[in-house]
């Protein structure tokens, strides 16, 4: 990975921004003439007006302090056997950005933001605060909508188009950064199309800035000097936990459809191609016959899914969708989770060198999970279901935490590695498990034979700890 250090959502803390000045005069094409000198100004007027921080409280887990202790004959004394939960919950308070997106009172935020908040404040840059309430958000592409309601007309943002973004591009951001809003910095685009930067099965498709950003800063909007919302802010890499000159920020076309959904749906629902797929590398390139071409490798077809019932097999090379080369697997899994459920999407494969024009019709994702079961069995050996109230009870869960197995291959990898019947599944290479259908997901989109490392819970004890396990 070029980029370096920790990857940080963005919280709000206290601290300080500088802002910068360009003087530089030049032409944008069919656009006009922008004067660098003032050009950063028009944008700040335009668009500060549209620009809202979010005040959320919610609740956090804290480890139980005494949990070390339990068993502690000195504890004991004293204390006599008590069962201690595992962890507790206090309450929290945080501070993002967000950007109104319509008269309607819609708001466009992050997830990390707002979706898990109990309490949602906004202000407004005239002063004015309101209360807000979640109309839905989308964990995959750390996305949310909120609203407001208010009698007067809310001025609002323009977006742009983030696929015409080019690297060196001079953006704008605004937001509050550790609690000082309507704060406005300015930068370049440092790059595009960052993948796997905080969940590498997310959706992501991050445009890079050096624009300061600032925890405080996440859900305000990124823009170009024509003023349009480029980018929606989220996270930064950093090893001090603040501004170090690499940020990321959600491109405006996939912010744009996922605000669409949530407003209209509450949720987002994505198409489902139903493969498993790899970057193809030279070597790999080779043993497909694939030479001098981009694309990716089909290392695996889930069987019943669309792909396999429109001839889809293990070990094409997809070089095209709908149209549109592909390059890298990101692209292919962003392109099909955004393509309307039920379309006939035309795919172009290399299969022993010559290509083919197959037609899918996408499925969904969401109603994938009965088909994947299948595949969960076959490539770790298991089934699994939600832990009921007693044993979250019993070992301090969550109520959208892990899954417990209840059946077992005698040869399958979970079995050899020493899981039982009863234990419980709570994390996958440090992804959360907080469902069926997200153990499931997560297991679809792991490679054949890949190591893995999963965190578990003993049923017999209650202990956590992380077993590696090789993938069938």
């Amino acid at each position: 990975m070029v980029v370096q250090g920790r990857f940080h959502r963005l919280p709000g803390w206290i601290g300080c921004l500088l802002l910068g000045t360009l003087l530089i005069p030049f032409s944008w094409g069919a656009a006009g003439a922008v004067d660098l000198s003032t050009a950063i100004i028009d944008v700040a007027k335009k668009n500060l007006p549209s620009v809202i921080y979010v005040e959320v409280t919610g609740t956090q887990e804290v480890a139980n302090p005494f949990l070390p202790f339990e068993n502690d004959p000195f504890f004991r004394r004293f204390f006599g056997n008590p069962r201690t939960p595992r962890k507790f919950k206090e309450e929290v308070k945080g501070l993002g950005s967000g950007m109104i997106i319509d008269d309607q009172g819609n708001i466009l935020t992050n997830f990390h933001v707002a979706g898990g908040a109990s309490q949602i404040e906004v202000g407004l840059p005239d002063g004015g605060k309101y209360p807000a309430k979640l109309v839905g958000g989308d964990a995959k592409t750390d996305l949310a909508v909120i609203r407001i309601t208010v009698k007067e007309r809310l001025p609002h943002v323009t977006f742009g188009d983030s696929d015409k973004v080019e690297v060196g591009e001079w953006v704008v951001a605004i937001g509050a950064p550790r609690a000082l809003e309507k704060s406005v910095t300015q930068g370049i685009i440092s790059a595009k199309h960052r993948r796997g930067i905080t969940d590498p099965n997310s959706f992501q498709d991050f445009l890079q800035t050096d624009a300061a950003i600032n925890p405080g800063n996440s859900g305000g909007p990124l823009l170009n000097l024509r003023g349009e919302v480029i980018g929606v802010n989220a996270a930064i890499a950093t090893q001090s936990g603040g501004f170090e000159g690499i940020g990321f920020t959600i491109p405006s076309n996939m912010a744009v459809s996922v605000a669409k959904a949530l407003i209209a749906h509450g949720k987002v629902e994505r198409g489902w191609l139903g493969v498993t797929i790899q970057d193809l590398t030279p070597e790999l390139a080779k043993k497909a016959r694939a030479e001098g071409h981009q694309g990716v490798l089909v290392a695996d077809v889930v069987k019943g899914g669309p792909a396999e019932k429109a001839g889809l097999k293990k070990g094409d090379v997809v070089i095209a969708y709908r149209g549109k080369e592909v390059e890298e697997s990101g692209a292919l899994r962003n392109e099909v989770a955004e393509t309307p459920i039920g379309t006939e999407a035309k795919i172009t494969v290399l299969r022993g060198g010559k290509k083919e024009e197959l037609a899918v019709k996408i499925g969904s994702l969401e109603g994938s999970t009965k088909v994947l079961t299948s595949a969960v069995k076959e490539r770790l050996g298991v089934e699994v279901r939600p832990p009921n109230s007693a044993e979250r009870n019993k070992y301090g869960l969550d109520s959208n935490q892990g899954v417990v197995i209840t059946w077992e291959d005698a040869k399958g990898p979970l079995k050899e590695a020493g899981f039982e019947v009863g234990d419980m599944i709570l994390a996958l290479d440090d992804q959360s498990v907080d469902s069926v259908d997200s153990f499931v997901s997560l297991v679809s989109m792991l490679q054949p034979k890949q190591k893995i490392a999963v965190l578990a819970l003993d049923h017999r004890t209650g202990n956590t700890g992380t077993i590696e396990v090789a993938v069938r």
